[in-house]
């Protein structure tokens, strides 16, 4: 740089540059060190203090709130009462913290074929089943476990776990829930995939006795089955999920612990974060007018935080599909 100033001099700083080969922005910084340092970037006005950052990095990383996402804690705040900051800026603030947040799945890209189109407007109007298998500490020896949930409030009305998949066996469970949640005839459709349980013709009968449509997905498109699907992954990524089991009576117990949590407790993200209990039988919107007072009073304290607009909870949708039509007709009955 300093044979650059010199020829600078005799023959002008473009000249020696290009003699020089290098750049004439690093000659010019060389030349002007103080003005290439940027000036320090002020904290935005809406921001978070350090010490409140700091808060609600310590509370993420809590005993309690250490294995849930920042939606449950959102949510499990609000019905404390307690409001600290969005579940955005909870994000951001584990982005900085751990270098990044990232699904964990590839996910698969299937082909485009005709496709069932299910629509609720409201608790047991349509429910979707399936079955998955749990590992046993045998090789090659699993248990089966049998799912039934309502689309709309995401509750699970019935399970079972089982030695292995058996029409009898699904017969059982479909019967023994549509009594236990009292189903009316034509009320109910069942969705399932096309596993050789859910297109077996004991089952079939035993729709068509108890007056309850059935419906399918394409084959091997898993896609169309997607909150049984979604519950599974629920299921199977929690932390307190085994590996294998070690009998039968232990994959029951589990399971056991697991729907009690996942239908009183779990706050689910697709249904306004209220749990799926409180939406199936309709508790939903007292929960929300009291979410809203929590966020109305964290408004009043502090109005500019939130730009003069009042903030609200999620809602819960008012429609629940199963393949969504793209069609004016779907949109009407969603405002509607």
């Amino acid at each position: 740089m300093n044979a650059a100033a010199e020829l600078k001099n005799d023959v002008g700083a473009v000249a020696a540059c290009q003699a020089l080969e290098i750049s004439r922005a690093t000659f010019y910084r060389h030349l002007n060190p103080r003005k290439s340092c940027p000036a320090s970037r002020p904290a935005p006005p809406l921001a978070l203090s350090r010490e409140e950052s700091q808060l609600v990095i310590e509370l993420l990383h809590s005993e309690q709130f250490v294995d849930k996402t920042p939606c449950q804690v959102y949510a499990d705040l609000l019905d404390q009462g307690i409001y600290h900051c969005s579940i955005r800026t909870m994000y951001r603030l584990l982005e900085r913290a751990h270098g990044g947040i990232k699904e964990r799945r590839r996910q698969v890209l299937r082909p485009r074929y005709s496709k069932p189109e299910l629509l609720a407007t409201g608790a047991n109007q349509v429910w979707s089943w399936d079955i998955t298998k749990l590992k046993s500490l045998a090789k090659w020896t699993y248990y089966y476990l049998y799912v039934i949930m309502d689309i709309f409030s995401r509750y699970v009305v019935g399970w079972m776990v089982a030695y292995r998949e058996q029409t009898a066996l699904a017969k059982r469970l479909i019967e023994h829930s549509c009594r236990k949640q009292n189903i009316k005839p034509d009320q109910l459709v069942l969705h399932a995939d096309r596993g050789s349980s859910m297109k077996s013709k004991g089952v079939a009968q035993l729709l068509v006795d108890l007056s309850v449509a059935k419906s399918h997905s394409r084959p091997h498109v898993s896609n169309d089955n997607p909150y049984s699907e979604a519950q599974f992954k629920t299921l199977k990524y929690c932390p307190q999920f085994p590996e294998k089991f070690g009998c039968i009576e232990d994959a029951r117990n589990f399971c056991r612990d697991f729907f009690a949590w996942y239908n009183k407790e779990h706050h689910h993200s697709g249904i306004g974060l209220m749990t799926p209990e409180q939406v199936h039988y309709g508790l939903s919107q007292q929960i929300y007018d009291a979410r809203a007072q929590v966020l109305l009073n964290a408004f009043k304290d502090n109005p500019i935080r939130f730009r003069g607009k009042i903030p609200k909870p999620p809602e819960v949708p008012k429609v629940a599909w199963i393949n969504k039509p793209s069609s004016e007709e779907a949109t009407k009955i969603e405002l509607n």
